[in-house]
């Protein structure tokens, strides 16, 4: 079992920024990737960004890459969102998720354990 609690949404103006939180429980951090989903029109949750079980590789949807940087800390079981130049249409709730099986994922669907999510509501 793993537990993932998001933190750091809020309000902010288009253009700035905010940094996202996921902190694990449960099974050891340093083995499962970790991935960031968002709602998106016609799916339940779009993908944002993914990390590496070590942090060496990070994938991003076109949609954030150069906004968004996604890192992890695994003394600290956590995994980060730092979104700058942020859009209205950034505006969600966003997820973090683990991945026990793959080294890296971008597909909601291989994803085992789901945070509650945190909103991040972006006004124009």
């Amino acid at each position: 079992q793993v537990q993932l609690v998001e933190s750091g949404g809020g309000l902010v103006q288009a253009g700035g920024s905010l940094r996202l939180s996921c902190a694990a429980s449960g099974r050891t951090f340093s083995s499962y990737a970790m991935g960031w989903f968002r709602p998106a029109p016609g799916k339940e949750r779009e993908f944002v960004a993914t990390i590496s079980w070590s942090g060496g590789s990070s994938t991003y949807a076109d949609s954030v890459k150069g906004r968004f940087t996604i890192s992890r800390d695994n003394a600290k079981n956590t995994v980060y969102l730092q979104m700058n130049s942020l859009k209205p249409e950034d505006t969600a709730v966003y997820y973090c998720a683990a991945d026990l099986n793959c080294p890296i994922a971008t597909m909601e669907t291989l994803y085992d354990y789901w945070g509650q999510g945190t909103q991040v509501t972006v006004s124009s």
